[in-house]
């Protein structure tokens, strides 16, 4: 009779514990890097013609703008606010199945979340919050259904955004323990240090990558923090989308590299950068050479 009452007493306190915490929903991937702009016909140019994106109205912020490239994933663009120096980066957004659910779950976390998530024109759904580092991270819930036809887009899927970071233990408190990222690739431009950490959503195979960076912060350049802070467009041949931007005219005027190259985790990419120097990264989805450093620990992505 005593093993009876105990074994109930343990299942209704787990099943309060149960309670308590909500099972984290499902989180799918990339959704936009916002960045600033402080030119935005410029901008404009760079994001229609060169990546070759569709620009539509934000449902988030009426001063700003997106340029699709697809019905869920984006680079958003905001007027460059007084104060700003030589940041270019706003915020980086994740793809969620339930906005509402994400808020209460982190909530339950012990993470300050807002009071309730806000609802877009669109249909869609989403809040912010700010990482260990004061990073601004947005969890979005795309409007279903959600389509754009980008037909010159010179990919259309963002396979990570990148941003600076100077501690990867701290950071991981809230990617790894409670969001549930995987490790996927880490390296750096020497084998004794390491300089980029790949953490993949927990349920897709794109990632955010740790820009690892300690130099102090008056030694950082608007240039170098647009190459931390960045957007990554996945690509079966970065050779071939290097070539179809060089015929059509379309690097003209654009600050970019002289050609393609093979990264340290054998994967092709080629690198550009909008007027305000924030990196785009043609990146192919899988290695052609072997990496440096580690391994890939899980799948890479694909189009």
């Amino acid at each position: 009779m005593k093993l009876s009452c105990l074994a109930l007493v343990m299942s209704l306190a787990a099943a309060g514990l149960s309670a308590q915490t909500p099972a984290r929903p499902k989180i799918t991937g990339i959704s936009h890097l916002a960045v600033y702009t402080s030119n935005p016909s410029a901008t404009e140019r760079y994001y229609t013609i060169t990546v070759g994106a569709v620009k539509q109205a934000d449902p988030e912020n009426p001063k700003g703008v997106r340029y699709m490239l697809s019905g869920t994933q984006f680079v958003e663009v905001l007027p460059l606010p007084s104060g700003a120096g030589i940041n270019r980066m706003d915020h980086t957004a994740l793809n969620t199945a339930d906005a509402e659910g994400m808020r209460k779950y982190l909530a339950a976390k012990g993470w300050q979340v807002p009071a309730s998530v806000q609802k877009g024109s669109d249909g869609s759904r989403w809040f912010e919050i700010k990482d260990p580092e004061g990073n601004r991270l947005q969890f979005v819930q795309p409007s279903a259904g959600a389509k754009v036809d980008a037909p010159k887009a010179i990919g259309h899927r963002i396979i990570h955004v990148g941003f600076l970071v100077h501690s990867r233990e701290k950071e991981d408190t809230l990617y790894r323990a409670i969001l549930g990222f995987k490790p996927y690739w880490w390296g750096g431009m020497t084998e004794e240090k390491v300089d980029w950490v790949s953490q993949q959503v927990p349920d897709g195979h794109e990632w955010i990558e740790y820009m690892l960076n300690n130099a102090p912060a008056e030694s950082i350049s608007q240039h170098l923090l647009g190459v931390l802070d960045h957007v990554a467009i996945g690509q079966k041949s970065v050779d071939e989308a290097y070539a179809t931007l060089k015929s059509q005219g379309r690097l003209e005027g654009v600050q970019c590299d002289k050609g393609t190259k093979i990264g340290k985790d054998g994967k092709g990419q080629f690198n550009m950068y909008d007027p305000d120097e924030i990196r785009s990264e043609l990146m192919n989805f899988h290695a052609t050479e072997k990496p440096c450093c580690s391994p890939f620990t899980a799948e890479d992505p694909a189009e």
